[in-house]
């Protein structure tokens, strides 16, 4: 009976509230997917399509009956969340002798691996060229590709094809720019992309140069890496470029996003995750910090995407 009471787990509110503010700088597929709260691990959200961003007559003359929308072609999809548990063992020798807060670093660690997870999961969706409409697409060849030894391609070029083809479908630009590690180099040794920045005082190419360039309002890196069973490190996103748009932050902070504005992609989380906890084991020998956390990475307006593939063959 002793041990079992000593494994009853305890919610920590000073680590839950450092896990819900968390950022790891290298994982960037919430750029794509930003975190939307959600009440339960099951259910339904909208599907966005053309009818999403439908111009509506709202003018109403004196006396004259309210305009109602017509919500005809509205689908939804089914979501369920999947609930993602580790713990961080700490031996009641290292509490006694250590020099920093090695609690917070067990969150730390347990939280950035959770996430590191989400991070392979997005990409895995987003980089599906069957997640993509027809003309939402696009895989580069030859001399289209963006390496040094294709001086004739043209990346800029290819960004405003794919940005015309999302506006083409929702009536609005992508905000949002994804590049692996590989497309981003390519970018940055690029003549057509030197040759723009050549009089700017960086002198180099960098995230905030491609926004301009680009005039999109988010450019980010995905430099985030896994590594195999055999110990072998694996980028985690592709020499790809994906545009997508997705709604503006919230202004008012406490404020969580909701599931129900147009995006191109949702991380659906319960609400109330993630939770850090902490339970003793072992005789308590061992205490241990978890976190759990529960979400699903979905898709909601492909229409709102587009992927330009293969940059680098």
């Amino acid at each position: 009976m002793a041990d079992r009471l000593q494994e009853i787990a305890v919610v920590d509110p000073v680590l839950t509230t450092l896990a819900r503010g968390y950022k790891y700088a290298d994982l960037v597929g919430t750029e794509l997917a930003p975190i939307a709260t959600v009440q339960k691990e099951r259910g339904k959200i909208p599907q966005f399509g053309k009818e999403a961003f439908k111009l509506y007559n709202t003018a109403r003359a004196i006396r004259a009956g309210s305009n109602i929308m017509s919500p005809e072609g509205i689908t939804t999809i089914d979501f369920v969340l999947t609930e993602h548990d580790l713990g961080y063992p700490i031996d009641y020798r290292e509490v006694e002798e250590a020099i920093f807060d090695i609690e917070a670093h067990g969150q730390e660690t347990v939280q950035k691996a959770i996430l590191l997870r989400l991070e392979k999961e997005i990409a895995d969706l987003v980089q599906n060229l069957n997640s993509y409409p027809s003309g939402n697409k696009v895989t580069l060849t030859g001399n289209d590709q963006w390496t040094a030894s294709h001086a004739d391609s043209n990346p800029i070029d290819d960004v405003d094809t794919g940005k015309d083809a999302v506006r083409g479908k929702i009536g609005t630009y992508p905000n949002v720019m994804v590049l692996g590690p590989k497309s981003f180099k390519s970018l940055k040794n690029h003549s057509t992309i030197i040759e723009k920045i050549k009089y700017s005082m960086k002198g180099i190419v960098t995230v905030e140069l491609l926004a301009e360039i680009f005039d999109i309002p988010t450019v980010v890196v995905g430099k985030a890496s896994y590594a195999t069973d055999a110990g072998t490190f694996t980028d985690i996103w592709s020499d790809n470029c994906i545009l997508a748009y997705v709604p503006d932050k919230p202004k008012a902070e406490n404020v969580e996003r909701t599931p129900y504005e147009p995006s191109f992609a949702y991380t659906l989380r319960k609400k109330g995750s993630p939770q850090i906890d902490k339970y003793d084991t072992n005789g308590g020998k061992l205490h241990i910090v978890r976190c759990t956390d529960n979400l699903v990475a979905k898709l909601v307006g492909a229409e709102a995407g587009y992927i330009i593939n293969d940059t680098n063959g």
